[in-house]
C-alpha cells in the first residue's frame, strides 16, 4: 500500500495542469472556462482601446488649443506693438510739424533739410506715409476742410488748393487727416 500512495503522489505532482491569475485551470476538459477568459480579455482590450482613444483625442484637443492660444497671443502682441507704434508716431508728428515750420521760415538751412530727410527716411521704414493733398481731389476720409477760397474753377470744392497741416498714414491706416484749403 505504501507503494501505491507514493505512485499517486508522484502522478499528482507531475500532471497538475497550469492555472491563470484567477486560479482557473487550463486543460482540455475546461474549454468553457478558457472561452470565458478569452471573452473577458477581449472586453478588457476593447475597453483599453476606447480609453486610449479618449486620451488621444484629449491630447490632440489640448495640442490644438495650445497652438490656437499661441497664435492668438502672437497676434495680440503684434496689435499692441502697432498701437504703441501709433502713439509714438502721433507724438513725433508734432516734431515733424515744428521742423516743417522751421524750414518754411528758413528754407536755405541745410541742417534742417538734412534732419527732415533723415526723419522721413526712418519713419517711412516704420510705415509712416505722408498723404498727398495739394492739387488732389478732395477726399473727406483723408482731408478736413479748414479754409475755403474763392476761385474760378469748374470743379469747385473738389480740388485741394493748399495744405495747412499734413496728414499721415501708418501701415495703410489713417493716423492723422490732412487739414486743407479748398477752392469754392
Amino acid at each position: 500500500m505504501m507503494e501505491e500512495e507514493k505512485l499517486k503522489d508522484i502522478e499528482g505532482k507531475k500532471s497538475e495542469p497550469p492555472k491563470d491569475e484567477e486560479g482557473i485551470i487550463y486543460d482540455e476538459a475546461n474549454e468553457d472556462n478558457a472561452r470565458i477568459i478569452i471573452e473577458n480579455l477581449r472586453k478588457k482590450l476593447k475597453e483599453c482601446r476606447v480609453e486610449k482613444q479618449k486620451y488621444l483625442d484629449g491630447w490632440q484637443r489640448a495640442q490644438a488649443d495650445f497652438a490656437n492660444f499661441k497664435r492668438r497671443n502672437e497676434e495680440q502682441l503684434a496689435e499692441w506693438s502697432k498701437i504703441l507704434g501709433e502713439g509714438l508716431m502721433k507724438d513725433i508728428l508734432s516734431v515733424l510739424d515744428s521742423l516743417d515750420a522751421a524750414i518754411a521760415s528758413n528754407p536755405k538751412d541745410q541742417g534742417l533739410l538734412t534732419l527732415k530727410n533723415q526723419m522721413h527716411t526712418v519713419l517711412k521704414k516704420h510705415g509712416l506715409e505722408e498723404i498727398k493733398s495739394v492739387n488732389e481731389k478732395f477726399n473727406p476720409q483723408l482731408h478736413e476742410v479748414v479754409e475755403c477760397e474763392e476761385g474760378e474753377q469748374e470743379h469747385s470744392g473738389e480740388i485741394v488748393s493748399g495744405e495747412i497741416q499734413k496728414g499721415y498714414m501708418l501701415n495703410g491706416k489713417l493716423l492723422r487727416v490732412a487739414k486743407v484749403r479748398v477752392r469754392k
